[in-house]
């Protein structure tokens, strides 16, 4: 049986990526430190809009990543959706939880956790355009970048369009809850913002 290090490394980065559960997926197990490739994800995480966030929530897998940037980009995207797969649950599980919420509340609610939905799922088909990009070269490499480009795009619309649900409600609705969703997609986005960053510097020659 594979010890439990090797078992998470291979469910992130090998396996396909499919969409959330009610269930979010486990969190990553650190690898051993390399040194190397610790100041390689360093490096590459200037280019994100959230630097220390990237380098913190990566850099414990820098043995994993190889220096390699589509590597880390890979482990980015599925960082991304496991966050994304917590926050849905978190929302689905205020939904039920307020089944006699305010009218407007609870369509923001409902909304979202379907928003949230459609990002897990455009997140993974992102993690599924950059599996085995290293083997390709030429124009396929391009197109496969491009897909995984606009898929995480639209990834990040979806959850903007969450918290601009409850941004709308204005004084309706309770405010605790609309503090709290709107606090956890904005770190969720934070995420997802540096993941298509990685995924851009494929291209962009970072």
């Amino acid at each position: 049986m594979l010890p439990n290090s090797l078992f998470f490394l291979f469910f992130f980065l090998f396996l396909p990526l499919v969409a959330c559960t009610s269930v979010p997926p486990p969190d990553l197990a650190p690898m051993s430190p390399d040194e190397n490739a610790t100041e390689f994800i360093r490096a590459r995480c200037v280019l994100t809009r959230y630097p220390d966030l990237c380098f913190t929530s990566l850099s414990s897998y820098a043995s994993a990543v190889r220096r390699s940037p589509v590597q880390l980009a890979r482990l980015a995207t599925n960082v991304t959706l496991a966050r994304l797969c917590a926050l849905r649950a978190h929302v689905s599980a205020l939904r039920r939880a307020g089944a006699g919420a305010p009218g407007r509340e609870a369509a923001a609610l409902r909304d979202c956790a379907e928003q949230l939905g459609d990002a897990a799922d455009q997140v993974g088909r992102t993690a599924a355009e950059l599996r085995g990009l290293e083997a390709l070269v030429g124009m396929e490499v391009a197109w496969r970048v491009s897909n995984a480009q606009t898929w995480m795009s639209a990834a990040l619309t979806n959850e903007d369009t969450c918290s601009d649900g409850f941004r709308e409600m204005g004084g309706g609705g309770t405010s605790s809850i609309r503090t709290d969703v709107c606090r956890r997609v904005g770190r969720v986005i934070q995420y997802t913002s540096n993941a298509l960053a990685l995924v851009n510097s494929l291209v962009n020659g970072g």
